[in-house]
């Protein structure tokens, strides 16, 4: 979908239309949780800081967001998905993945089958949509987002390998900022670069991931669709490019991955009562913290503050430089399911590992 919740504000508020919107709270800890496209051209995205986006669009609107009506309209959409395949894999409120080897109607062409989803979710929903059509999930996610908004691009088998090698990394899904970086330094630029990279030189360099990175840039991905997946956690983590030292720049990157977080869980429609902090150091000693809760967490100010505590009191701070920070959010439910609010209530337990 194409800025899903920003999209379905501007149908429902004629007000908003053609106006820079950002769903989410104002506050000075205040997370976008979706950007319209008019937002998006003035640099405006999704986990932005509140107080970032409004400084950098003046005439910003901040509109509280109605999960209800988002995980209605998601449920419209799958529903169609699901009249043309029993393979769908969710990924959030506002993604899937589809398997339509064998549909159940329609043409036995997969351009075609998305060109009709596609119209028909805007025909029923008054949202727009956009597809990526290809042999693998590695191709069809990129190109899902290759022609934002309302668009559609297809990757097919005899054009891959020149697309991936045009590809610049910063592109690969999977590819964080940090990790593009680490790659542009090391002079790959682009999936040629990396293609021609051996597979032992990427582990060395990346560890597991780089065998990720080495079959993508082969195009190389047999990752089935999987209806029925479930999640257990939602989570994100940081390596930053210098190493951190000092309570005030530890808390300060915890608020932008507990927007992150936020954002992930926010998508996946799922609140969680567990959540655990990992702390990496300069010499890769790795701790961990975790507490359950009687609340449900969602959002980016319960995340941060849960977080901020365990950094605090939990026995982590740090006494030496920290090279990564990762908040995840576990014990999911179903957003809607929490049942009634309860005061948070913190109990400790932790994990240490040495490299």
């Amino acid at each position: 979908m194409d800025a899903f919740f920003a999209s379905v504000e501007q149908r429902d508020d004629r007000a908003l239309r053609g106006r820079p919107v950002a769903v989410g709270g104002s506050s000075r800890r205040g997370v976008v949780a979706a950007a319209s496209y008019e937002a998006r051209a003035y640099g405006v995205h999704s986990a932005m800081p509140s107080v970032t986006a409004a400084r950098r669009c003046p005439g910003l609107v901040f509109v509280r967001p109605r999960f209800d009506v988002y995980r209605e309209e998601s449920r419209r959409v799958h529903g169609i998905f699901r009249e043309y395949t029993p393979l769908v894999e969710p990924l959030s409120l506002d993604e899937a993945y589809l398997d339509v080897t064998q549909p159940l109607t329609g043409p036995p062409s997969a351009t075609m089958l998305a060109q009709i989803i596609r119209r028909r979710i805007f025909e029923e929903t008054g949202l727009t949509a956009s597809a990526g059509v290809s042999f693998n999930k590695f191709l069809a996610k990129i190109g899902s987002g290759w022609q934002k908004p309302d668009g559609q691009t297809l990757i097919a088998p005899e054009d891959a390998a020149t697309f991936i090698a045009a590809l610049p990394v910063a592109k690969f899904h999977g590819v964080g900022p940090v990790t593009a970086a680490r790659m542009e330094s090391m002079g790959i630029q682009t999936g040629a670069d990396l293609h021609a990279r051996a597979e032992e030189e990427l582990i060395s360099a990346f560890g597991k991931a780089g065998r990720y990175y080495w079959r993508m840039a082969h195009g190389q991905d047999d990752r089935p669709v999987r209806p029925h997946r479930e999640r257990k956690s939602v989570g994100a983590e940081r390596t930053f490019p210098d190493d951190l030292e000092g309570m005030d720049a530890l808390r300060e990157r915890l608020v932008d991955i507990a927007g992150v977080v936020a954002r992930r869980a926010t998508e996946a429609a799922f609140v969680g009562h567990t959540v655990t902090l990992k702390i990496r150091y300069h010499d890769f000693e790795q701790s961990t913290r975790q507490t359950t809760t009687d609340m449900c967490i969602s959002e980016p100010e319960d995340l941060y503050e849960t977080a901020a505590l365990l950094l605090e009191h939990g026995g982590l701070k740090p006494k030496k430089p920290v090279r990564l920070l990762g908040i995840t959010l576990s014990g999911l439910r179903r957003a809607g399911e929490e049942g009634e609010p309860a005061q948070l209530t913190m109990d400790f337990h932790d994990r240490v590992r040495r490299h």
